[in-house]
């Protein structure tokens, strides 16, 4: 093996892995998303539980905002999944690159369709992206939503 064939298999590698860093950092942008889903899911539970029975409006409230945070994580972790999957693509790329330059290996004709099925998978997690940013936006109101009026309890006092 030629020190020249090894340098040669090393900068063909370089491109794929620069998308392997933009992979790592969607991978962490959507998990600190996936993290502010479930906070916000767990919040929002605790008020479900704190809810007298007879506020039905608020349960309906809570329920529906639960339902819009269930979706917009399992399209969160389908991003995640089609994300790790084009990680695996693209690491098969760059293996398969490496073999051929300096071991002769006879899978070149892979290199195409693992390229190909990586781009395809980083695509396919950044329109996953980009509908849960819209379903996050549409959930925002600022202003817009009726003003609900307090409720001020009292209590008896024996005297």
């Amino acid at each position: 093996m030629a020190i020249d064939a090894v340098s040669h298999s090393i900068q063909l590698a370089v491109a794929p892995v620069f998308m392997l860093t933009a992979i790592g950092a969607m991978i962490s942008a959507l998990a600190g998303r996936l993290a502010r889903i479930i906070d916000r899911g767990r919040v929002l539970e605790d008020r479900m539980d704190a809810l007298p029975e007879e506020s039905h409006a608020d349960q309906i409230h809570v329920f529906a905002e639960l339902a819009r945070l269930r979706k917009r994580g399992r399209i969160v972790n389908a991003a995640m999944m089609l994300l790790t999957l084009s990680a695996v693509f693209i690491g098969a790329t760059v293996m398969t690159l490496f073999l051929v330059e300096t071991a002769g290996a006879p899978t070149r004709s892979l290199v195409p369709w693992t390229f190909i099925g990586g781009v395809a998978c980083f695509v396919l997690a950044l329109l996953c992206f980009l509908v849960e940013t819209l379903l996050a936006g549409k959930a925002l109101n600022f202003g817009r939503r009726p003003r609900r009026q307090k409720v001020s309890y009292t209590t008896e006092h024996k005297s």
